[in-house]
């Protein structure tokens, strides 16, 4: 059973409403949060792709040597849990994980229950929420994965 339903939360994912790209987090996150989800990635053998300035490069053996370099220049790792669904994190700094979705790859119930398996996944591994909000809306999230409930639920009334 979904997660989430198609009609409950189409609202979210209109494009004309809510940009393309809407910005996904994990708050109160630590270097050791940020270490899982690299780990978890190798782990579910999803298809990523490591990149400084915009260049290619291997992902490093340490989350360290990624987020030292945040400073200095764009550091992002794009994941496809699942063709054609990409996920882009920004290593902005190691107390928040922060990534973007694209809307124009989550349109439908199929592609919706793509985003709340990727979003559970990560909320379990690190055992926090994982919290959707409406591109350069601040900080009022729609939807997340619920550590209590163990499933992605809509958190506004939409």
């Amino acid at each position: 059973m979904s997660d989430l339903l198609w009609e409950d939360v189409q609202v979210w994912f209109d494009l004309d409403l809510n940009g393309t790209l809407p910005d996904v987090h994990v708050p109160e996150t630590t270097v050791e949060d940020w270490r899982a989800l690299v780990d978890l990635v190798r782990s579910e053998g999803w298809q990523l792709a490591y990149l400084v300035d915009g260049g290619a490069r291997p992902l490093p053996a340490a989350v360290e040597d990624m987020l030292s370099l945040r400073e200095e220049v764009g550091v992002q790792l794009n994941v496809w849990p699942a063709p054609g669904v990409l996920a882009i994190f920004r290593l902005y700094e190691a107390e928040q994980i922060d990534f973007d979705v694209d809307l124009r790859e989550l349109q439908g119930q199929q592609q919706l229950d793509v985003l709340c398996r990727f979003l559970t996944t990560i909320g379990r591994r690190l055992r926090k929420s994982v919290l959707m909000t409406p591109e350069g809306l601040g900080n009022e999230p729609v939807l997340g994965y619920d550590v209590e409930a163990d499933r992605v639920v809509l958190v506004t009334g939409g």
